[in-house]
C-alpha cells in the first residue's frame, strides 16, 4: 500500500460532482478528480483540455474538495492519472478516507503499484485509436475481479480486433469487459447487434453523461 504525506502535490484539471456515466457504477453520484496531462493522443479523445493547464493541489486540499459533495464514490481520471507519480498516494488516501475509488487509466502505464482497494478501469487501445502500440499487456496480470477492461470501438475493424483479444487472452475470465462505441463514429445499436449476434460475454457501455448533458466539461 502506498503511503505519503498529505501535502504532496498534484496538477488537477478539475474536480466536479456528477453521475457516473460509464462502467458498472453507471448512474451513481460520483466525485471526479481529473488530473492534468496525458502521454497518449487517441483519435477520439474528448478531454484534450486536460492535457495542460490546471492547478497544483495538495492531497489534503483534494480530499477537502471531494468531501464537500457527500458521496461515497470517487473516480480519479484524466488525461492519464498515472502520468503523475503522486496519483498513487492520492488513490490510497481516498481509500483510507472511506471512499469507493475507481481509476480510469489508458492501459499504457504500469498499474501494478495501484492500491488493491481501487477499482481499475483499464482502457485497451484499439487500432483506430492510433495508440494500439502503447498497450502494456502485462497490466492484465495485475487485474482483480472487481476491476474492469474497456474497449472504445470506432468501427467494425476495431470490433473484430477487440473480439479476438477477448478470446485469445480470456479477458472475460479476468473481470467485467466493456465495449463502448466511440461517439459519432459507431452506432450503439449496431454495436449491440454485433454483440448479440456473436454472443460475446461483454457489457455494452454508452456514455450516460453525454446523453444527459452533451459534451460539457465538468459533467
Amino acid at each position: 500500500m502506498i503511503t505519503c504525506s498529505v501535502r504532496e502535490q498534484l496538477r488537477v484539471s478539475e474536480i466536479f460532482y456528477s453521475l457516473q456515466g460509464e462502467t458498472s457504477r453507471v448512474g451513481l453520484p460520483t466525485v471526479f478528480v481529473r488530473l492534468t496531462g496525458c502521454p497518449l493522443r487517441c483519435t477520439y479523445c474528448d478531454t484534450a483540455y486536460a492535457f495542460s493547464g490546471g492547478q497544483n493541489m495538495s492531497v489534503t486540499k483534494i480530499l477537502t474538495e471531494v468531501a464537500r459533495h457527500h458521496t461515497r464514490y470517487v473516480t480519479v481520471t484524466g488525461g492519464e492519472p498515472l502520468a503523475q507519480k503522486n496519483a498513487l498516494p492520492l488513490l490510497s488516501a481516498l481509500c483510507n478516507a472511506g471512499y469507493e475509488v475507481s481509476l480510469e487509466t489508458s492501459g499504457a502505464l504500469d498499474v501494478t503499484s495501484v492500491d488493491d482497494r481501487v477499482m481499475k478501469i483499464l482502457d485497451i487501445k484499439t487500432p483506430a485509436s492510433g495508440e494500439e502500440k502503447k498497450n502494456l499487456w502485462s497490466n492484465l496480470a495485475a487485474l482483480n475481479t472487481h476491476d474492469e477492461i474497456k474497449f472504445v470501438l470506432c468501427d467494425e475493424s476495431d470490433y473484430i480486433w477487440a473480439k479476438q483479444a477477448l478470446s485469445e487472452r480470456d479477458l472475460a475470465g479476468m473481470c467485467t469487459v466493456l465495449f463502448s462505441p466511440a461517439q459519432d463514429q459507431l452506432s450503439p445499436t449496431v454495436l449491440a447487434d454485433w454483440i448479440l449476434r456473436d454472443s460475446l460475454p461483454v457489457r455494452l457501455q454508452v456514455q450516460l453523461h453525454k446523453l444527459l448533458w452533451g459534451s460539457q466539461p465538468g459533467k
